[in-house]
């Protein structure tokens, strides 16, 4: 069965949600909405750090992997903290699938760093040197790679040349304790 589920439109979705909610008049419905989206996220992330466990014990390996390798469930793993491959791997994985699209533009691309904020910094390799379109066309899809393998990532700096991240959801890191719901905005 194909996947509906359009990872993009529900964050979006969530987005607007969650600033409707900022929006209550009513301080205690304002708190109750809150509660409950605090409360199912908790739930849910409970629920896949089971499964995950459950997928380890068993030794379940090829499962393990699908499940990571699934799109929409690799993004819930990321948001949870719980996915079985760092950023860094994820990354490198990602750029290794879009090398054979970039073609002679890009001999190689070359992961320089992943610092704390989430900032990568990539070299490009090969002849697209001075060729404003193709370096364009490179970078975008090496920017839309990452972004559908590591969300987390902030911002990719390419040789020099500074792109905004294509983010499929403002993801970070679960911070210890309970799933924090942002406050709405004065």
């Amino acid at each position: 069965m194909p996947h509906a589920h359009d990872v993009q439109a529900a964050g979006d979705r969530v987005e607007a949600l969650l600033a409707d909610l900022g929006g209550l008049t009513d301080p205690a419905a304002r708190a109750k909405a809150e509660e409950l989206v605090r409360t199912l996220v908790e739930l849910y992330g409970s629920g896949l750090e089971r499964l995950m466990e459950i997928l380890v014990e068993s030794d379940a390996g090829q499962a393990l992997h699908r499940v990571a390798a699934d799109p929409l469930v690799s993004g819930l793993l990321v948001l949870h903290d719980l996915h079985p491959l760092s950023t860094r791997e994820r990354v490198a994985a990602a750029l290794e699938e879009v090398r054979p699209l970039l073609g002679s533009h890009a001999g190689g691309v070359e992961l320089l760093e992943l610092d704390t904020d989430g900032v990568l910094r990539l070299r490009l390799e090969g002849n697209c040197h001075g060729c404003p379109s193709s370096r364009i066309t490179v970078t975008d899809a090496i920017e839309r790679a990452v972004a559908q393998a590591a969300p987390e990532v902030s911002r990719v700096e390419v040789d020099g040349l500074v792109t905004a991240q294509n983010e499929v959801l403002q993801i970070q890191r679960r911070p210890p304790g309970p799933c924090p719901v942002p406050e709405p905005a004065s």
